[in-house]
């Protein structure tokens, strides 16, 4: 596939593709021999990969040293398991505090509510006519 095919396939800019490439988030893409990145299926589990994790907020730091450590091989995989065990538990925690944030924009929001529901009925009784 080319970086035009991934980019709209992962809605993801050419040049956010090209820029995980050189800093090392994705491992390094086969060229044409006209030099003309080609994305394989492999390539493109890693892209589906990054985009999923740095939208989960996952730093960039961490996913870097990942794919270091994928690249190294198969003695690594208890260090990736443990990145991904500690990145998890970070991801739980923003979780928790997105939940506990929530429960008190709805507190907010319910107060409103209430004030508006006083309102609207304060408004009603000075509204009424005399023959009401």
């Amino acid at each position: 596939m080319t970086i035009a095919e991934v980019s709209k396939k992962f809605d993801i800019s050419a040049d956010t593709l090209r820029y995980y490439e050189r800093i090392g988030l994705i491992p390094p893409v086969h060229r044409t021999a006209g030099g003309i990145r080609d994305y394989t299926d492999d390539d493109c589990n890693w892209v589906g990969f990054v985009k999923c994790m740095r939208s989960a907020g996952l730093t960039i730091e961490a996913l870097i040293e990942y794919v270091t450590l994928y690249q190294q091989g198969d003695e690594t995989v208890q260090a990736r398991k443990d990145l991904l065990m500690e990145q998890r538990r970070l991801l739980l925690e923003r979780i928790e505090e997105m939940q506990a944030t929530v429960k008190r924009l709805d507190g907010k929001i319910e107060r409103y509510d209430q004030w508006n529901q006083r309102f609207s009925e304060k408004f009603a009784q000075n509204n009424k006519t005399p023959t009401e």
